[in-house]
Protein backbone atom coordinates (compact mmCIF):
# COMPACT_ATOMS: atom_id res chain seq x y z
CA UNK A 1 0.00 0.00 0.00
CA UNK A 2 1.32 3.30 -1.14
CA UNK A 3 1.65 6.52 1.09
CA UNK A 4 -1.14 9.34 0.77
CA UNK A 5 -0.10 12.01 -0.89
CA UNK A 6 0.06 15.80 0.15
CA UNK A 7 0.27 18.79 -2.79
CA UNK A 8 1.68 22.45 -1.72
CA UNK A 9 0.31 24.28 -3.76
CA UNK A 10 0.05 28.68 -3.59
CA UNK A 11 1.35 31.80 -5.75
CA UNK A 12 4.54 32.71 -6.17
CA UNK A 13 6.12 32.87 -2.73
CA UNK A 14 3.95 32.11 -0.30
CA UNK A 15 6.27 30.09 1.61
CA UNK A 16 5.56 26.52 -0.54
CA UNK A 17 9.24 25.49 -0.83
CA UNK A 18 10.37 26.47 2.69
CA UNK A 19 7.09 24.30 4.12
CA UNK A 20 8.09 21.69 1.52
CA UNK A 21 11.68 21.21 3.45
CA UNK A 22 10.62 22.01 7.23
CA UNK A 23 8.27 18.65 6.59
CA UNK A 24 10.99 16.75 4.80
CA UNK A 25 13.72 17.69 6.97
CA UNK A 26 16.26 18.83 4.83
CA UNK A 27 16.72 21.36 2.28
CA UNK A 28 15.50 19.31 -0.81
CA UNK A 29 13.46 22.56 -2.70
CA UNK A 30 15.26 25.30 -3.60
CA UNK A 31 14.20 28.91 -1.22
CA UNK A 32 14.57 32.29 -2.65
CA UNK A 33 12.75 35.16 -2.93
CA UNK A 34 12.66 35.15 -6.53
CA UNK A 35 9.45 34.20 -8.27
CA UNK A 36 9.75 31.49 -10.37
CA UNK A 37 12.21 29.15 -9.18
CA UNK A 38 10.30 26.14 -8.48
CA UNK A 39 8.83 25.16 -11.69
CA UNK A 40 8.43 21.68 -11.77
CA UNK A 41 6.95 18.97 -9.14
CA UNK A 42 9.54 18.33 -6.07
CA UNK A 43 8.87 15.16 -4.18
CA UNK A 44 9.79 14.00 -0.36
CA UNK A 45 8.58 12.06 2.38
CA UNK A 46 7.06 13.01 5.46
CA UNK A 47 7.07 11.04 9.33
CA UNK A 48 4.58 12.54 11.21
CA UNK A 49 3.84 11.50 14.59
CA UNK A 50 4.09 7.54 13.91
CA UNK A 51 2.36 8.14 9.92
CA UNK A 52 3.85 8.75 6.46
CA UNK A 53 2.63 10.54 3.35
CA UNK A 54 4.70 11.91 0.34
CA UNK A 55 4.30 15.59 -0.07
CA UNK A 56 4.46 17.43 -3.40
CA UNK A 57 6.06 21.08 -3.84
CA UNK A 58 4.72 23.42 -6.45
CA UNK A 59 5.54 26.36 -8.45
CA UNK A 60 3.83 29.35 -7.50
CA UNK A 61 0.48 28.95 -9.56
CA UNK A 62 -0.72 32.22 -11.90
CA UNK A 63 -3.95 31.31 -13.70
CA UNK A 64 -3.81 34.17 -16.04
CA UNK A 65 -0.58 34.23 -17.70
CA UNK A 66 -0.03 33.68 -20.65
CA UNK A 67 4.00 33.50 -20.73
CA UNK A 68 5.22 29.73 -21.50
CA UNK A 69 7.24 28.78 -18.03
CA UNK A 70 4.43 29.87 -16.29
CA UNK A 71 1.70 27.63 -18.18
CA UNK A 72 4.20 24.90 -17.73
CA UNK A 73 3.82 25.45 -13.95
CA UNK A 74 0.27 25.65 -13.78
CA UNK A 75 0.20 22.09 -15.99
CA UNK A 76 2.57 21.02 -12.94
CA UNK A 77 0.03 21.95 -10.49
CA UNK A 78 -2.51 20.78 -11.79
CA UNK A 79 -0.73 17.22 -12.10
CA UNK A 80 -0.16 17.34 -8.11
CA UNK A 81 -3.60 18.38 -7.84
CA UNK A 82 -4.80 15.45 -9.46
CA UNK A 83 -2.51 13.13 -8.16
CA UNK A 84 -3.30 14.51 -4.44
CA UNK A 85 -5.48 12.27 -1.14
CA UNK A 86 -5.05 16.02 0.17
CA UNK A 87 -4.08 19.97 -0.96
CA UNK A 88 -2.75 22.09 0.75
CA UNK A 89 -3.07 25.80 -0.26
CA UNK A 90 -0.59 27.91 1.56
CA UNK A 91 -1.54 32.03 1.17
CA UNK A 92 0.61 35.04 2.78
CA UNK A 93 -1.17 36.12 5.86
CA UNK A 94 0.16 39.79 5.44
CA UNK A 95 -0.94 40.32 2.13
CA UNK A 96 -4.46 40.86 0.79
CA UNK A 97 -5.91 37.91 -0.91
CA UNK A 98 -5.12 37.97 -4.84
CA UNK A 99 -7.40 36.58 -7.98
CA UNK A 100 -4.69 33.84 -7.90
CA UNK A 101 -5.07 33.04 -4.38
CA UNK A 102 -9.11 32.93 -5.15
CA UNK A 103 -8.63 30.93 -8.64
CA UNK A 104 -6.95 28.44 -6.57
CA UNK A 105 -9.37 27.82 -3.69
CA UNK A 106 -12.03 28.04 -6.38
CA UNK A 107 -9.92 25.01 -8.31
CA UNK A 108 -8.99 23.00 -5.15
CA UNK A 109 -13.07 22.99 -3.89
CA UNK A 110 -14.33 21.58 -7.63
CA UNK A 111 -11.70 19.02 -7.13
CA UNK A 112 -14.02 17.21 -4.37
CA UNK A 113 -10.61 16.43 -2.61
CA UNK A 114 -9.76 17.21 1.49
CA UNK A 115 -7.87 20.79 1.99
CA UNK A 116 -6.48 22.63 4.24
CA UNK A 117 -5.93 27.08 3.75
CA UNK A 118 -2.33 27.32 5.22
CA UNK A 119 -1.93 31.01 6.18
CA UNK A 120 1.90 32.01 6.34
CA UNK A 121 3.83 34.65 7.10
CA UNK A 122 2.07 35.21 10.41
CA UNK A 123 4.71 36.29 12.51
CA UNK A 124 3.04 39.36 14.49
CA UNK A 125 -0.51 39.10 16.42
CA UNK A 126 -1.18 42.04 13.48
CA UNK A 127 -1.96 39.45 11.38
CA UNK A 128 -3.92 36.93 13.41
CA UNK A 129 -6.87 38.71 12.54
CA UNK A 130 -6.78 38.10 8.83
CA UNK A 131 -7.34 34.12 9.34
CA UNK A 132 -11.30 34.86 9.98
CA UNK A 133 -11.00 37.44 7.49
CA UNK A 134 -9.48 35.38 4.52
CA UNK A 135 -11.45 31.87 5.44
CA UNK A 136 -14.58 33.86 4.87
CA UNK A 137 -13.51 35.74 1.49
CA UNK A 138 -12.26 32.12 -0.03
CA UNK A 139 -14.11 29.46 1.36
CA UNK A 140 -17.22 30.63 2.78
CA UNK A 141 -17.83 32.68 -0.47
CA UNK A 142 -17.52 29.88 -2.24
CA UNK A 143 -19.74 27.21 -0.35
CA UNK A 144 -22.94 30.14 -0.18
Amino acid sequence: MSNPIVAILGRPNVGKSTLFNRLVGKSHAIVSPIEGITRDRIYGNVEWVGKYFDLIDTGGYLPSSEDKIEKAVRYQGQLALDEADLILLIIDGKQELTSSDKVLAEMIQKSNKPYLLVMNKIDDLQYENNVLTFIKKIFIKLLC
